[in-house]
C-alpha cells in the first residue's frame, strides 16, 4: 500500500538524480498562482518520477528478469529512461495510435515496443500475456504502489519551493496515479484531478463509489495521455474523501491552455499535459495565491502543436 512515508522516500530518490522542476508564477483571471513545470523533465513528463522509484526499488532478481509496462507514451519513456540507466531490459505495451514522437522516443531509449489496438484490445491483458510468455515485473502506469509514491514526489518538491503546503493542487488525470500520489504527499492540500470530457473514469468512480468503464462510444479527445478505460481499486481508495471529482475539460479548452502556456510561460505542452491549466483558465477550479497547477507533459506532436498555436485546429 502506498504511504506518505513512501512518497518522502521516493522524493529523496528522485532528488538524487534529478533537479527540481521550476515552480513558476502565473496570473489567471487577475489572481496570482503557480505552475509546476514537470513538462521540463528529461523525458518531457512527470512520469519519470514514478518510473524511477519503481525500477530503482526492484530487487536484484527482479532487475535481472526485466520489466513490462503499459503506456500511451509518457510512462513508456519514463520506464525506458530508468531501465537504460539501471541496466534493465524493458518492454512497453503501447497503443497503435500513440503519437509518433512518443513511440520514437521510447524506442530511442532502448525499450522494445509492443503495439496493441485501442480501444479493441485490453492493454493490461496484452502485458499479462507477455509476462506469462517471457517473465518480468509489471510496472503499471498508474496502479502500481511505487509508481504512485513516485508521482507524489512532486508534492514534496512543491512544498519545499513554496515554503508551505499549497492550498490546492490541480492535476491532469488519466488513471489517477498522479492525483493519488499528490493526495499522499500533500495531505493538507485539496486535490483536483482534471480529465477530458467523456474520459473521466476517475471522477465517475469517485462519484459512484465504484469503478466505471469508459463508454464504447466515448468521444475522441486530443488528450492521448488521458484515456484509460478504467482506474484501479487502489487509486479509488486513495482518492476517496481526498480529491474533488467532476472536473472535465473540452478539446477547445485544452488548446486554449496550450496557447496560453506558449504565449505567457514560453512552455510547450502536449494536450494531456495542459488539462489542469485548461480547467483553471476556464474557471472550473477555484484559484488563489496558494494554488499550484501541474503541467505534466510536453511531448507534443509537432504538426498538431504548430496548428494549435497558429489557431488552425
Amino acid at each position: 500500500m502506498p504511504t506518505t512515508d513512501g512518497v518522502h522516500a521516493a522524493a529523496k530518490a528522485v532528488s538524487a538524480i534529478l533537479p527540481p522542476t521550476p515552480l513558476l508564477p502565473v496570473e489567471i483571471g487577475g489572481v496570482s498562482a503557480f505552475v509546476k513545470a514537470d513538462n521540463l523533465q528529461p523525458i518531457g513528463s512527470f512520469k519519470i518520477r514514478g518510473a524511477w522509484w519503481r525500477l530503482s526499488s526492484l530487487t536484484p532478481e527482479e532487475r535481472a528478469g526485466g520489466v513490462v509496462a503499459v503506456s500511451s507514451g509518457n510512462h513508456a519513456q519514463g520506464v525506458a529512461w530508468s531501465a537504460r540507466r539501471l541496466g534493465i531490459s524493458a518492454t512497453i505495451v503501447m497503443p497503435h495510435d500513440a503519437p509518433e514522437v512518443k513511440l520514437a522516443n521510447t524506442r530511442a531509449l532502448g525499450a522494445e515496443v509492443v503495439l496493441y489496438q485501442r480501444p479493441q484490445e485490453d492493454r493490461d491483458a496484452v502485458a499479462a500475456r507477455l509476462i506469462d510468455q517471457r517473465g518480468g515485473t509489471l510496472v503499471h502506469a498508474f496502479g502500481d504502489p511505487w509508481v504512485i509514491e513516485g508521482q507524489g514526489s512532486a508534492a514534496i518538491e512543491i512544498a519545499a519551493q513554496l515554503g508551505r503546503a499549497p492550498s490546492r493542487i490541480i492535476a491532469c488525470c488519466g488513471g489517477g496515479g498522479l492525483a493519488a500520489g499528490l493526495a499522499l504527499g500533500a495531505p493538507d492540500s485539496a486535490i483536483y484531478p482534471v480529465e477530458p470530457v467523456g474520459w473521466d473514469m476517475v471522477g465517475q468512480a469517485m462519484a459512484n463509489g465504484e469503478l466505471v468503464h469508459a463508454a464504447p462510444d466515448a468521444p475522441k479527445t486530443i488528450c492521448d495521455a488521458l484515456q484509460p478505460n478504467i482506474t484501479k481499486p487502489l487509486n479509488l481508495s486513495l482518492l476517496k474523501g481526498r480529491a474533488e471529482p467532476g472536473v472535465t475539460v473540452t478539446d477547445a479548452e485544452v488548446r486554449t491552455a496550450q496557447r496560453f502556456a506558449f504565449t505567457n510561460l514560453r512552455l510547450v505542452l502536449e494536450p494531456g499535459g495542459a488539462a489542469a491549466l485548461a480547467a483553471a483558465l476556464a474557471g472550473k477550479v477555484p484559484v488563489d495565491a496558494g494554488t499550484v497547477i501541474m503541467l505534466t507533459g510536453g511531448n507534443a506532436d509537432p504538426a498538431a502543436y504548430a496548428a494549435t498555436i497558429a489557431g488552425q485546429d
